[in-house]
């Protein structure tokens, strides 16, 4: 919902480059090269379907090749248009500097309903997009590695990872060509809840700062703070059933294309997203809360925090005055428009910027990256070892309290976790809650010692700016 007076989500995202940059030491050539598209590629192929030719158009945008392979989803909308998908591109290079995952920005797209088709259907459509961009080495391990986005998940990752290995039949790495396939094609364990449980571990560092919560104006700890989360995919669903079961969160409201749901006691999030499931993805009818038809409005109910984590520009100059939550963070890309941003700073509204809130996807994809490349699963090595020398400790404790006559004993709980070793999802949820508290804390040290820097936003710009200019600079550039 675009409000007309404002710029388009790419002039939203270089005007917030700018608003960085005027604070940096850069040359101006230099800031250009950052700030441009370096390429898109617009491709439009014929599929044979229902007994006639369809024509799709597909886009696959490189923003910054300061490293490489560049990194960034394939998404299927029907919005998907040039502008959106360098957009998206552009933040994946902020995002991946941010976190520090050694790749450049890159986006895809697909302008395509995905309900429209059948899985068969489907596969062949992503197939055939997949070829056009392989045969053009805009999908390749070294060079370009895709994930998935609105409208994708495992399953067309695993497709397109399959054609990749059909065209490239001798390349010992074609695995690392795409990443969030399903575990059993190579994939990686937690990688499907990867930015949602982002979202859940920078809600928490953020909390460890009582600095930083007293500018929201929130109480200490995020137990028992209402929510609203705008969205019930992959990343809503995730962060909202991490935060209300392991956080005492309150789920006060979900906000999806049918209206919204509230309950002031918070609502159940797994049963919530069975309803959907069952019900072609819709609210109406859910037993137990109250359906709203107008969702956008729910938006503007009362709450701790809001998680908008559909689409973007769902924040606008039409209803940011409007806005009740003291703290956002933006787990979808851009959901708060440039026009917006300024609104809600002056009402002293924290925002949690979508360049640090999602990464956790792409600093999963990542892992998963480096495990193709090893041809290793994590954890394989090291942790029966890490079992054996906890048990070594645990017998000999136990030992010297009989020898001593002490008795104490090991709680059957401790002993348990103590002598359990690490698997690849406890490794990669360990990795993916060191990022998030590290991108955070050179967020908030720009924050709060650089002068004239105001918000989250802008610290995080700078931070992922330096670093991209920094190895600009190491190239000789």
């Amino acid at each position: 919902m675009q409000h007309a007076a404002e710029p388009s989500f790419r002039e939203s995202v270089d005007l917030m480059f700018n608003r960085a940059a005027r604070l940096m030491d850069l040359s101006p050539g230099l800031e250009q090269k950052i700030r441009v598209c370096n390429s898109t590629y617009t491709v439009r192929f014929g599929v044979r379907l229902r007994g006639k030719i369809e024509t799709f158009t597909g886009y696959r945008s490189v923003h910054s090749e300061h490293m490489e392979p560049v990194k960034g989803g394939i998404r299927y909308a029907l919005s998907v248009n040039q502008d959106e998908v360098e957009a998206l591109a552009a933040l994946m290079t902020y995002k991946c500097a941010l976190v520090e995952t050694p790749f450049g920005g890159s986006k895809g797209g697909l302008c395509i309903d995905p309900r429209q088709w059948d899985e068969h259907e489907l596969e062949q459509i992503t197939r055939r997009f997949a070829y056009e961009l392989i045969k053009r080495d805009l999908i390749h391990p070294a060079q370009n590695v895709p994930a998935p986005d609105m409208g994708t998940g495992e399953r067309e990752m695993a497709w397109i990872a399959d054609q990749y290995a059909r065209m490239n039949t001798t390349d010992i790495n074609a695995k690392a060509c795409v990443t969030g396939k399903p575990p059993h094609a190579g994939g990686i364990q937690g990688r499907v809840e990867a930015t949602g449980r982002g979202v859940q571990f920078a809600l928490r560092e953020f909390f460890r700062h009582p600095e930083d919560v007293a500018k929201a104006g929130l109480a200490e700890g995020l137990e028992g703070k209402r929510v609203i989360v705008q969205g019930l995919g992959n990343v809503g669903y995730h962060a909202a059933k991490f935060l209300s079961e392991e956080d005492g969160c309150k789920i006060i409201a979900v906000i999806e294309r049918d209206g919204a749901v509230l309950d002031p006691k918070g609502l159940d999030i797994e049963a919530l997203r069975q309803w959907m499931t069952k019900n072609g993805g819709l609210l109406a009818g859910y037993p137990g809360a109250r359906h709203v038809p107008d969702g956008a409005a729910v938006l503007e109910e009362p709450c701790d925090i809001l998680i908008p984590a559909a689409l973007e520009g769902v924040i606008h100059l039409g209803n940011a005055g409007r806005i009740k939550a003291p703290l956002i963070i933006e787990a979808a890309n851009g959901p708060i428009t440039f026009g917006a941003d300024a609104i809600l700073r002056e009402k002293g509204c924290v925002i949690i910027p979508d360049m640090y809130a999602n990464a956790g996807g792409v600093t999963v994809s990542y892992f998963e990256w480096v495990k193709n490349l090893s041809h290793i699963r994590f954890g394989r090595m090291q942790r029966r070892a890490e079992e054996a020398r906890s048990r070594l400790l645990v017998e000999e404790l136990e030992r010297l309290s009989a020898d001593q006559h002490l008795g104490w004993t090991l709680s059957p709980d401790f002993k348990q976790k103590f002598l359990t070793g690490s698997d690849e999802l406890a490794l990669v949820r360990s990795g993916l809650d060191d990022t998030m508290r590290t991108a955070y804390q050179a967020m908030r040290e720009v924050w709060h010692n650089r002068e004239g820097v105001e918000d989250l936003r802008v610290a995080a710009y700078i931070v992922s700016i330096s670093r991209v200019a920094a190895t600009y600079r190491s190239k000789g550039l």
